[in-house]
């Protein structure tokens, strides 16, 4: 009888990255979309977090890989030929994860077969005898240089590595004694920052509900509301949760609506340990009628995301015209409905993890030229030290602002009261 072919230590968790490069650079699926079909045979979390880790790193450096691969090849692969993409993994690997090359021939050549099999690792053998090495800072697509212009310089260095993990405080007062205690840094009241792969449900502090993990430039929309004082606040687009966090910490009662209640799950979960409370209503927006007034309203509203790239790269790849023009409408009419539900003297925080400008700065201008509000610009002494406002009294960030500090993810706020 044949002999079994002897088990490759780590080639689950290689498979699972391919497919999971496959489902967002041919069907432009988002990682999280792709993620329950592509680790079918992964087991353990080590193994999924290493497939995670290769494609995550393989998405944001791909277009310096594609410029290796094509400086070893006679004829340029195709896009989206296998072994252009097994190449990608292989290279990203030894060139970011320090993996041995040894182990990305055994690991990675399992991927192919034949003729593709040989030219995998003609091509690998090559870039390794010439020592290549990927530049300092990741060269980002054309279809977002096209778009970012000329931020787009001073985003790339924010994409190098993945993010740290921000937190959040229930109470900004802690600020230095939590920082100490959890060996942290701190870059505003209120927010601690973590080496990235802390384990956070294991922390001893988890279970106190003093925290949650939220992004430093996630925490800036609820934090320009200030301090409630008992009135009522109404975060639309609220799950996750931690804007809905945050606006209770900070005293509102708040009404925490979203049409998805696997994602409000998690937002009751968080309240219970934090030991907050907010109202939480199932609904979709565009159909809500509130049966309240509200003080503030806060809307966090669906895009295209693109500024998580650094949690996210995905983003950087499957993300065009078509996607921003549909979340511009979403946005929109979410934005006549908030607008509908304010009274004199309530105010609208408009929010978007998105670094498109017309997402933001353009729907800005929009909310300007269309509602009957006042902008209220938003002043230097509201955010976190080294972010300024724009010339217009908006907020936007991107994740090469405070690149020696870790960065922080893209967001474009505004912010306006009925008059």
């Amino acid at each position: 009888m044949p002999q079994s072919k002897p088990k490759v230590s780590g080639l689950p968790a290689r498979r699972a990255s391919l497919k999971l490069l496959d489902a967002v650079l041919r069907r432009g699926e988002t990682l999280e979309q792709a993620e329950n079909a592509a680790m079918q045979g992964v087991s353990g979390p080590a193994d999924r977090a290493l497939a995670r880790a290769i494609v995550g790193e393989t998405l944001r450096w791909l277009t310096d890989l594609d410029l290796l691969i094509d400086s070893a090849t006679k004829k340029r692969l195709p896009d989206d030929a296998k072994p252009r993409s097994v190449l990608r993994l292989m290279l990203a690997q030894a060139l970011r994860l320090d993996t041995p090359p040894h182990a990305v021939v055994s690991t990675g050549l399992e991927l192919l077969a034949g003729g593709p099999r040989r030219l995998a690792h003609g091509v690998f053998s090559t870039l390794m005898k010439r020592e290549v090495s990927l530049p300092d800072v990741p060269t980002l697509p054309d279809r977002v240089l096209a778009r970012w212009e000329d931020r787009a310089e001073a985003i790339a260095p924010g994409l190098i590595d993945p993010p740290e993990v921000d937190l959040a405080l229930k109470d900004a007062g802690e600020t230095q004694e939590r920082t100490v205690a959890m060996g942290g840094v701190s870059l505003a009241p209120g927010h601690i920052r973590l080496p990235r792969g802390t384990p956070i449900e294991r922390m001893p502090s988890y279970d106190e509900g003093a925290w949650w993990v939220q992004d430093l430039a996630a925490q800036i929309p609820p934090r320009l509301l200030g301090s409630g004082g008992g009135r009522r606040a109404l975060d639309l687009c609220a799950a996750p949760g931690g804007k809905t966090l945050s606006l209770a910490a900070a005293g509102w009662q708040v009404t925490a609506l979203d049409i998805s209640e696997k994602r409000l799950e998690m937002l009751r979960e968080n309240l219970k340990r934090t030991g907050l409370e907010a109202e939480i209503v199932k609904a979709n927006a565009l159909t809500y009628t509130p049966a309240k007034k509200f003080d503030a309203i806060l809307l966090d509203a669906p895009c295209t995301a693109t500024g998580t790239c650094r949690r996210h790269p995905d983003v950087l790849h499957r993300i065009g015209p078509r996607q921003i023009g549909e979340m511009i409408e979403i946005q929109q009419s979410l934005i006549h409905r908030a607008v509908e539900w304010m009274s004199e003297g309530t105010v609208l925080v408009f929010a978007v993890c998105s670094l498109e400008s017309e997402e933001g700065e353009e729907q800005a201008a929009w909310i300007d030229a269309t509602f009957d509000l006042e902008s209220v610009p938003i002043t230097s002494g509201e955010l976190p030290d080294g972010i300024e406002p724009t010339a217009e009294g908006w907020v936007r960030t991107h994740p090469g602002m405070l690149a020696d500090q870790g960065g922080l993810d893209g967001f474009f706020v505004g912010r306006w009261v009925k008059r």
